[in-house]
């Protein structure tokens, strides 16, 4: 048998009838940029997320560079974020002009850990940036709570948290603002890169609106120095039919999750982490990680028996070469190196079908049986 880590295909195969109409209806319209169903799907996942104000622009990092923009983050400014993050929630940092400061994630759930967040603060710190990772919100409550001690502003990296919550409250709610990725592989994907922020912050949400099409409200006059970075209305069309079935896939995700974790692993054995679950949260299970030493190994011997894997991330951003400047502080962060090292992900999507799960289960519990 044959388990590809994910065939994001399906989900087109699923919808095909229903998603080629609303992009016949586009094509037909003749109107394909800031249409009708770019505001349609801007009020429909605000709704979702329960805030006041979405605005779609062309991907995900965008997002968050206008989120960054729209507080006045720039040159002098520190932002804190997570070791073990993306390169993209990095990069937009440094694109604003601003530091980027690591903290380490709690090892348990790899998200951003609160209790090493105020050891990171210094006067120049403007904003924390925690990224709800792998399909789970980081710990808001405690976040949020030190950042209004700190008069810090609090935008989500939602990038891998479509439905996610965190004490009954949906991800892109949390805090001040939230960036958000419909890249294709996402739980909400597009057919191509799409992107969005929410808040309920007026005045942010009327930045990107203005930003995002080249700071103009009337073709031609422009009020601000902006970007190009729109939703289309083909990715919004997309995204609107695919909105309808996000929660009914995350449940999915999630009977595979829970399947996984009663299955994989019978005998506990130490040297085979299982994903964990954070006090207060819903989990949609993006991605289903697990951290074993013998990663390069486990990688091979599913390989071999057709079980697709993947890697998120194999090397942390302070060890890249484009911020070979950072380098030095990799013994900073012990636990992200371990993360890096030891973490590789299992397939896992709505459309993976019983057969797939149970024989990814089998193989991984031999792996674990022969070699740990």
């Amino acid at each position: 048998m044959k388990v590809p880590f994910l065939d994001i295909g399906l989900t087109y195969k699923e919808l095909k009838k229903e998603i080629d109409e609303a992009v016949r209806q586009v094509l037909n319209s003749g109107w394909y940029i800031l249409g009708e169903n770019v505001k349609k799907f801007e009020e429909e996942f605000a709704k979702y997320c329960g805030v006041k104000y979405c605005v779609g622009v062309g991907n995900g990092m965008d997002a968050l560079e206008l989120l960054l923009r729209a507080y006045n983050i720039g040159p002098g400014d520190e932002v804190i974020i997570p070791a073990n993050t993306y390169i993209a929630t990095v990069l937009v940092v440094s694109l604003v002009g601003a530091t980027p400061v690591a903290v380490e994630p709690d090892i348990s759930t790899y998200n951003l850990d609160p209790k090493k967040l105020e050891a990171a603060i210094t006067k120049k710190t403007k904003a924390v940036m925690p990224v709800h990772l792998y399909g789970q919100c980081a710990n808001m409550k405690e976040i949020k709570a030190i950042c209004k001690k700190h008069n810090l502003i609090c935008i989500e990296d939602a990038a891998q948290a479509h439905g996610a919550t965190h004490y009954g409250k949906k991800a892109g709610g949390l805090g001040d603002a939230a960036g958000w990725s419909f890249y294709p592989t996402k739980n909400l994907g597009a057919f191509g890169d799409a992107g969005a922020i929410t808040t309920n912050d007026k005045k942010v949400a009327e930045y990107v609106r203005l930003a995002r099409n080249y700071g103009s409200k009337i073709k031609y006059y422009n009020l601000i120095k902006g970007f190009n970075t729109r939703l289309d209305e083909l990715q919004a069309t997309i995204l609107r039919v695919k909105l309808k079935y996000l929660d009914e896939w995350n449940k999915q995700r999630q009977k595979i999750a829970s399947y996984y974790l009663f299955h994989l692993n019978p005998n506990d054995n130490p040297n085979f982490v299982l994903s964990k679950i954070g006090e207060g949260n819903e989990h949609i299970w993006h991605v289903f990680a697990i951290r074993t030493k013998k990663r390069k190994q486990f990688i091979e011997y599913l390989k071999k028996l057709n079980v697709g894997t993947l890697i998120y991330y194999p090397l942390p951003y302070y060890q890249q070469t484009a911020y070979k400047e950072l380098n030095r502080y990799g013994k900073n962060y012990p636990l992200t190196n371990i993360i890096s090292r030891e973490t590789v992900s299992i397939p896992m999507s709505a459309q993976m079908k019983e057969k797939e799960l149970k024989y990814v289960v089998e193989m991984v519990n031999s792996f674990i049986n022969r070699f740990l």
